[in-house]
C-alpha cells in the first residue's frame, strides 16, 4: 500500500509523555542512540558544529546546548571527539523528562564538562539558559509548525554563534526501511511505533526553507544526508 507523506502527521509519540519512566523508556533511549551512531546521525551533528566553530577563535569557552538530549549520547560523542579537543567546551543537555535526565547524568559521570537540566523549553525556566550553539538532533519534528517557528525564533535570538538541526526526511522509503530496521535491531513496540511516527512527523526540504524565510534567516544551509536526514545549519556570524 502506498504511503502518503504529503503532509506531516499530528500523531503524538509515546515518548512525548514527559512523565514516562522505566526500563522500556531506558531501552528506547539506548536503541535510538545506537541507531543514530550506526547510521551516521551523530557525525552529521558534529560536522555542523565544526562548520560553525570554524568561524570563531579558541580564546573563549564555547557553551553548546543539546535540546531533547535523551540519554546524553550526542554530548558524550562530542566530548570524546578529537576534532574538538582544541576548544574549551561547556556542554549542557536539556530534556523535559526527569527520568531521562537522571539516566543521562548516570551515563555521563566521567564527563566533567557535561551537565544536564530538566526543562520544558516552552516554559519560562528555559529563558535562563544561555549558549553559543544550540543543537536540535531529532528534536524539531516533535513539534507543530507554530511551535517550531516560536522555538527557532527564541533559539536564534539567544545563540551567539548559531544552530545545528539534524532531523528526519519525511519519506515513504525511509518509513519502509525503518520497518526493516526495527526487526534487525529487535526494537520494542514503543520504539518501533515512535520511530515510524517520527518519520511521518519529519520534513521536506521545502518546509525547512519556508521556515528560514519566515524567520528571516540570512545565513543558513540545508543539505540532505544519509540516512534520510536533513542537516540545517543556521549561522549568526
Amino acid at each position: 500500500m502506498r504511503l502518503d507523506t504529503t503532509f506531516r502527521t499530528d500523531t503524538a509519540e509515546l515518548m512525548d509523555d514527559f512523565a514516562m519512566e522505566g526500563d522500556m523508556l531506558k531501552e528506547a533511549l539506548d536503541k535510538i542512540a545506537t541507531i543514530n551512531q550506526l547510521l551516521g546521525g551523530n557525525q552529521l551533528t558534529l560536522s555542523g558544529i565544526q562548520t560553525l566553530l570554524s568561524k570563531v577563535g579558541l580564546e573563549h569557552t564555547i557553551t553548546i546546548v543539546d535540546l531533547g538530549c535523551g540519554n546524553g549520547d550526542m554530548l558524550r560523542t562530542l566530548a570524546d571527539s578529537e576534532v574538538f579537543r582544541k576548544y574549551s567546551l561547556q556542554l549542557i543537555g536539556i530534556d523535559a523528562n526527569a527520568y531521562t535526565i537522571a539516566y543521562a547524568k548516570e551515563l555521563s559521570q566521567d564527563y566533567p564538562n557535561i551537565s544536564y537540566r530538566c526543562e520544558d523549553i516552552f516554559e519560562p525556566g528555559f529563558k535562563e539558559v544561555s549558549f553559543d550553539i544550540v543543537l536540535c538532533t531529532l528534536t524539531l519534528h516533535h513539534f507543530k509548525e507554530t511551535e517550531i517557528l516560536s522555538l527557532l525564533e527564541q533559539l536564534y535570538a539567544k545563540a551567539t554563534i548559531g544552530i545545528v538541526i539534524n532531523d528526519l526526511q519525511r519519506s515513504g522509503i525511509a518509513y519502509r526501511l525503518f520497518q526493516a530496521l526495527s526487526v534487525v535491531f529487535h526494537l520494542n513496540p514503543m520504539s518501533t511505533q515512535d520511530g515510524l511516527t517520527s518519520i511521518l512527523r519529519g520534513f521536506k526540504k521545502r518546509e525547512l526553507e519556508a521556515f528560514s524565510k519566515k524567520l528571516n534567516f540570512n545565513h543558513y544551509s540545508i543539505h540532505w544526508k544519509w540516512a534520510f536526514r536533513y542537516q540545517w545549519i543556521i549561522s549568526k556570524l
